[in-house]
C-alpha cells in the first residue's frame, strides 16, 4: 500500500540542508551524545551554525581541509564517539575519497558522512556538481548510503543513525524541494524503500529530490498516456532493498529509474545489476545526468534541458512503453 503523498508541492518546499542541523541540535538538547565536524561553508545563520554555537564543546571546524576533517571524524570514532561530519558534497566525493575509503569504511567506524550540495545543484557548474559520489560509495564495502526524499526524511535519517552501527552517507541537495509526503508519521527504516505511489504498468525507482520528479512524472503519465505507475522510494541505495524491487518487477513488469547523478554506476546501475542477476526481462530505463559534464545553468534549467523534469520523465517513458 502507497504512502501518502501530496501533489500540492509548490507551496511545501522545505530545505533537506538545513533540516539535519536543526535535527541534531533537538538531539543534542535531548541529551543524546554526538561530536559534530564542518567545514567552513557553515554559515553561522545556519541550523547547523546554531548547533555550533549553542555546543562548541562538541563542534569542530576544519577549515577548507576536507580530507583531514573525515580522517579526524574516523579518530574521533576510534575514540568511542558517533560522529557527523558535513561536508560539501563534490569535495566530499572527489577531495576526501581516500580517507572515505582508508579510514572511515576500513576501519567501520560509527561516522555519518553528510554530504550536501549533491547532483546539479551546487551551483557551481560542472567542476563543482556532484554527480560521481554514488558511483564512488557503492563501491567502497562497510558503506550505509542514504539519500532522504526530503527533509522531514532527512530528519528521520538523522535520528535513526545515531544507533546504526556502521558508517553511513547522507546525500542532500542545496536548497529546497518540495515535500513529498503528505504525514510524518509514516514508517521509516534504513534499508527498507517505500511506495509512494500505486501503479500497475511500471515502477519509477528513484531517491532524493528526484522522488518529487517522479511523482509527477506519474502525475503526467496517467493524464497525458493513460500510463499508470508506481513510484518506489528508494531512499537507502546501499544495502538496496532488493526484496522490494523484486516485487515491484514481478507486480508491474517494467522498471524506470530516476535520479539526480551520472547514468553511470549510480541508482540505476544498482537496480541494472541486480535485476539482470535475478533473470529480469522487462523494458528498463535509467533517466539521469549523460555522460558528460553537464551544461551551466539553473538547476530547474538543467533538469529540463536533460528530460529529468516531469514532462521529461513521462516523454521518456511513454516512448519506452511505445506511445
Amino acid at each position: 500500500m502507497a504512502v501518502k503523498t501530496t501533489f500540492d508541492f509548490d507551496q511545501m518546499l522545505s530545505n533537506a540542508r538545513e533540516a539535519y542541523g536543526e535535527e541534531l541540535t533537538r538531539m543534542a538538547d535531548e541529551g543524546l551524545d554526538f561530536v559534530f565536524t564542518y567545514s567552513d561553508n557553515v554559515a553561522p545563520s545556519s541550523s547547523a551554525g546554531k548547533l555550533i554555537a549553542k555546543y562548541p564543546e562538541r563542534c569542530f571546524n576544519f577549515g577548507i581541509a576536507e580530507p583531514n576533517q573525515v580522517g579526524a571524524s574516523c579518530g574521533l570514532a576510534l575514540a568511542g564517539n558517533v560522529v557527523y561530519a558535513q561536508v560539501f558534497g563534490p569535495f566530499l566525493s572527489l577531495r576526501a575519497a581516500d580517507q572515505i575509503h582508508t579510514d572511515i569504511a576500513y576501519n567501520d567506524v560509527n561516522v555519518r558522512l553528510i554530504g550536501t550540495h549533491a547532483g546539479v545543484t551546487a551551483a557551481g557548474g560542472p567542476t563543482h556538481n556532484c554527480i560521481a559520489d554514488l558511483a564512488l560509495y557503492r563501491a567502497i564495502p562497510n558503506l550505509t548510503v542514504v539519500v532522504p526524499a526530503d527533509a522531514d526524511q532527512c530528519c528521520k535519517v538523522v535520528r535513526q543513525s545515531l544507533t546504526f552501527e556502521g558508517p553511513m552517507v547522507i546525500r542532500i541537495d542545496r536548497g529546497g524541494s518540495p515535500n513529498v509526503y503528505a504525514e510524518t508519521d509514516y514508517e521509516f527504516e534504513i534499508g527498507k524503500a517505500i511506495v509512494t505511489h500505486p501503479g500497475t504498468e511500471l515502477t519509477i525507482v528513484s531517491a532524493g529530490s528526484s522522488v518529487y520528479w517522479s511523482l509527477m512524472g506519474a502525475k503526467l503519465l496517467k493524464e497525458k498516456y493513460g500510463i499508470s505507475a508506481r513510484v518506489l522510494d528508494m531512499h537507502t541505495i546501499k544495502p538496496m532493498d532488493t526484496e522490494s524491487l523484486f516485487r515491484c518487477a514481478k507486480e508491474t513488469g517494467h522498471i524506470v529509474t530516476v535520479e539526480e547523478h551520472s547514468i553511470n554506476g549510480g541508482l540505476g546501475g544498482a537496480v541494472a545489476e541486480y535485476l539482470l542477476e535475478e533473470g529480469f526481462n522487462g523494458k528498463f530505463k535509467r533517466i539521469g545526468l549523460p555522460d558528460e559534464f553537464a551544461v551551466l545553468g539553473d538547476p530547474d534549467e538543467v533538469y529540463a534541458y536533460y528530460g529529468m523534469n516531469p514532462d521529461g520523465i513521462a516523454e521518456k517513458i511513454a516512448r519506452l512503453m511505445g506511445l
